[in-house]
């Protein structure tokens, strides 16, 4: 079986479950969940409403960096991750990545570099408005 178990790019709303059990395994020892939550500010400014946009690439790109987390660490077993599209409410889920590994130190250190490396690669924006009345783009998500 591939360590490459999910990846996906969605306009609904997203699930930790089903990331748990798409990198969950036998030989695993240690699982690391991280879920990337829309929260009510940035930098001390409140926010009002947030969408995601995502590049037709965007899949790909998470596709070659789950490769090239698999390929950085020799324990990883499973790896997942998906992000959300669309507008999205405080509270909801705008990513969720996965990873199993034979140790925990393992996984905790993959997971994070996971989520590191598609928050910097993937051609996924965020844009958000504040409840100021003023908005940004974010360069990727």
């Amino acid at each position: 079986m591939s360590q490459i178990r999910l990846i996906a790019i969605r306009d609904t709303e997203l699930s930790v479950d089903e990331v748990r059990a798409a990198v969950a395994d036998p030989a695993a020892g240690g699982l690391v969940l991280f879920a990337g939550v829309v929260r009510d500010n940035d930098s001390d400014r409140g926010v009002g409403a947030l969408s995601y946009s995502a590049h037709p690439s965007a899949e790909a790109a998470l596709r070659r960096v789950a490769g090239e987390i698999a390929a950085k660490y020799d324990d990883v077993i499973g790896l997942a991750a998906v992000h959300r599209t669309g507008d999205l409410a405080i509270g909801d889920l705008a990513v969720v990545v996965g990873v199993s590994c034979g140790h925990r130190a393992e996984a905790f250190t993959a997971c994070r570099a996971l989520i590191d490396e598609l928050k910097a690669s993937a051609p996924i924006w965020k844009h958000q408005s504040f409840t100021d009345g003023s908005a940004e783009w974010v360069g990727s998500a």
